[in-house]
């Protein structure tokens, strides 16, 4: 790898992969020229770049004094009123604000007003990012005919490819089709029910005296149960060619076509049940991404750029066709009464920046030191490169006239998910850091709307005081199981061994925090304003399993929750048809949650160590065995290849959509079994050359695989792996990103 020259401008050396992209493609058409750019760059790193460091101080300063505190009372906590007020006098518990709402303004309806599926997907990938925006509607045929949905006697998944449920191919199974047709009108019977009758026996879809009329088998013609429910149509009214539904707020478009061989077949005529699936999508330049220098970010900018110039394209071949990618237009009806209606044909989409912690070599500050004055050069916090280049990318969305651009947000906002925040006064910088953004290129205040993910500890026992801290631009909070259990694992790794991870959802913790995150989102106005969210379904392939699970989401009053695919979207969106979410958060808005709140504390505080550790030998090898073979499944992508997320199968051979969060709570629990003594290195050591040759095995199809078994030491990624655990303690806060970054330069500079 080629070191990209650095260019000297405003106290900043800036990669010159960086500075030609800014200046040549995202600031033509903006108004900003580019000394003005980086010079307003530069003033805001030079001011923000010490705070950075300095919360970055404070969690250490914390993470010391717990260290010391469960040192010294190892084991479950006894005295929970005593540990409470010791928390409060380091600083790590804060006083709770008064009772607030957040003021948050112009945020779009994806988010405020309707409840559906959201994706996450590494912006670093073109294909994935298109796929996942034009997620916003999905073919219900297509997520029932090649998924474990509906059971299969002979798993012929020849169709399941880029074709469409109206392209019969030659290994087509009619018996499989008729259960999904079957299937598919029966969810028009529950959401969209006629007068009498049912969907199953239509044979004719028309538009008459303003209403829609479904013509049975038996020759009757009905109108819908609730007329309202059919909020358009397209084509002639006397024979249309989609109908659309409307039901909790989303969207269900009907497709009629006889022409395809599907349609031709149906009584109806009906060929697809299209249904709104991703309402919004997170891009993201954090987890799911392995970008360590200038020429990853520039390719993850690019992306962003493309999409928000609605210009990305990408070639795709499939089955040996060939096809180019782009962002889907929008969807144009005409409503009952004659008017035109317009609905957007893309996810509304969020960048997820990178948190406190990183820097990045992509540009350098200047930094004077204060005794000597002699001059230095540091990393840019990676985060306050993100902020400002992904919102300067944002203004060709801003700035865009709708008739003649596809638009991201129609209400002009920017919507940036911060990750990785811990407590109050993280929340504040990222506000302050948005401000001065929004100061610096020219953008009314509270332009760019702050997400957080309440994922680490000390936000989790302050989220209140959190959202308080950026009242004004909240639009998003969720919970995230993998990296909270990383974060539980570290904050408290002195106080012993850990339960085993099987056991972690049924932790008294887990569970008064996703109900906190609800109670808490709600009692400061959320509902209406912002989404609620919960986290991901990692088995892309077990559909069944998730349509039986993951309606647990909106029924605890989330008006989103994270899926790991175009399909699960698709499917997941049928959940938001059986639950009213808007209804389930009135009802616990009733909750009065400040006479919950002293429980839910105690609980949130409980730590899940193992009061007395028992387990057999059999056991331990079981646990680590499983944490070390995900571990190496997910770090020779991302060291040797860059992949920053992936589908890796686990140890039974289970695909697992893989990141970050799932790596740092695999290597904080062994670290944790070895600091206590649970485990030997030794043992350890053994692990990794046993689950070497199982990772080897499962990546025998993969011709860019370095196997990692033959030697252990000559490979960057099993040295890697080994480090996050072996050096686990000394990881900040246990994340990940400082040691696979160091081992991803080091592979692509051919160190």
């Amino acid at each position: 790898m080629s070191k990209s020259k650095l260019i000297h401008t405003h106290q900043l050396q800036v990669s010159q992969d960086l500075y030609d992209f800014v200046g040549q493609e995202v600031l033509p058409g903006t108004g900003i020229e580019q000394a003005s750019f980086w010079q307003s760059f530069s003033h805001l790193a030079q001011d923000l770049a010490p705070k950075n460091a300095a919360l970055l101080h404070e969690r250490e300063r914390l993470q010391t004094l717990l260290d010391a505190w469960h040192t010294q009372h190892p084991g479950p906590i006894k005295k929970m009123a005593a540990y409470q007020r010791y928390l409060e006098k380091i600083g790590y518990l804060v006083p709770e604000p008064q009772p607030f709402k957040i003021t948050t303004t112009h945020v779009d309806a994806e988010l405020t007003h309707q409840a559906g599926p959201q994706l996450v997907v590494p912006v670093l990938n073109a294909r994935y990012a298109l796929n996942a925006t034009n997620a916003r509607w999905g073919s219900l045929y297509d997520a029932l005919y090649g998924t474990d949905v509906i059971a299969q006697d002979v798993l012929a998944h020849a169709h399941a490819t880029a074709g469409t449920a109206t392209e019969a191919a030659s290994a087509y199974d009619p018996a499989r089709g008729a259960k999904v047709i079957n299937y598919a009108r029966h969810v028009l019977d529950r959401v969209a029910p006629l007068k009498k009758g049912s969907h199953v026996q239509s044979v004719r879809y028309e538009i008459k005296d303003q209403a829609l009329w479904v013509t049975l088998a038996d020759g009757m013609s009905t109108p819908l149960a609730k007329p309202s429910q059919c909020a358009g149509f397209q084509g002639e009214a006397a024979s249309p060619s989609s109908i659309l539904f409307v039901h909790n707020g989303l969207h269900l478009d009907l497709i009629v076509d006889r022409k395809t061989p599907i349609g031709a077949s149906d009584p109806a005529g009906v060929s697809d049940l299209v249904i709104e699936a991703a309402l919004s999508t997170i891009l993201d330049l954090e987890d799911s991404v392995a970008a360590v220098d200038a020429s990853d970010k520039v390719l993850a900018y690019r992306n962003w750029l493309g999409i928000a110039k609605g210009t990305l394209r990408e070639s795709v071949t499939k089955n040996g066709r060939t096809f180019t990618r782009q962002l889907n237009p929008d969807r144009h009806y005409h409503t009952l009464n004659g008017h035109g209606l317009t609905l957007s044909g893309r996810s509304l989409l969020f960048l997820r920046n990178v948190g406190h912690l990183m820097t990045n070599p992509a540009i350098l500050v200047e930094s004077k030191d204060p005794l000597t004055q002699s001059i230095h050069w540091q990393e840019i916090p990676e985060g306050i490169m993100d902020a400002f280049i992904t919102t300067a990318i944002a203004l060709h969305d801003l700035h865009a006239d709708a008739k003649t651009q596809l638009k991201n947000s129609r209400l002009g906002s920017v919507y940036i998910v911060k990750p990785k925040m811990h407590g109050p006064a993280e929340v504040a910088f990222a506000d302050e850091l948005f401000s001065r953004v929004e100061k610096a290129l020219g953008l009314p205040r509270n332009t760019v709307k702050l997400g957080i993910m309440d994922e680490e500890r000390r936000t989790s026992v302050n989220l209140m005081a959190c959202i308080h801290a950026a009242k004004s631009r909240v639009a998003f909070i969720n919970t995230g199981f993998l990296d909270r259990t990383g974060d539980e694992m570290h904050t408290a790794m002195r106080a012993g061994p850990m339960i085993r991870k099987s056991q972690m959802k049924a932790s008294a913790w887990i569970t008064a925090y996703e109900q906190n995150n609800v109670l808490v989102g709600l009692a400061c106005g959320l509902k209406g304003r912002a989404q609620i969210g919960k986290g991901m379904w990692a088995m892309p392939d077990l559909m069944a399993d998730m349509m039986a699970q993951k309606i647990a989401h909106p029924k605890a009053g989330a008006n989103t929750a994270w899926v790991p695919s175009p399909t699960a979207a698709t499917l997941h969106a049928l959940h938001y048809h059986q639950v009213n979410v808007e209804q389930v958060q009135k009802e616990l808005s009733r909750v009065v949650w400040s006479e919950h709140r002293a429980q839910l504390l105690k609980d949130l505080l409980t730590i899940p160590v193992a009061a007395k550790p028992h387990w057999t030998d059999e056991e331990k090898r079981e646990e680590v065995d499983n944490n070390v073979q995900g571990i190496l499944g997910y770090v020779v992508r991302w060291v040797d290849q860059g992949v920053g997320c992936s589908k890796v199968p686990d140890i039974h051979n289970v695909g697992l959509m893989e990141d970050r969060a799932t790596l740092r709570i695999s290597s904080q629990h062994i670290a944790n079994w070895l600091c206590h003594g649970v485990v030997t290195r030794a043992q350890v050591l053994a692990s990794f050359k046993r689950m070497a040759q199982v990772v080897d095995g499962q990546n025998l199809g993969d011709p860019l695989y370095r196997p990692l078994s033959k030697d252990l030491s000559s490979s960057a990624a099993a040295q890697a792996a080994m480090d996050l655990v072996f050096k686990g303690l000394a990881q900040p806060s246990g994340y990940t990103e400082p040691l696979l970054h160091a081992w991803r330069l080091k592979v692509k500079s051919g160190a």
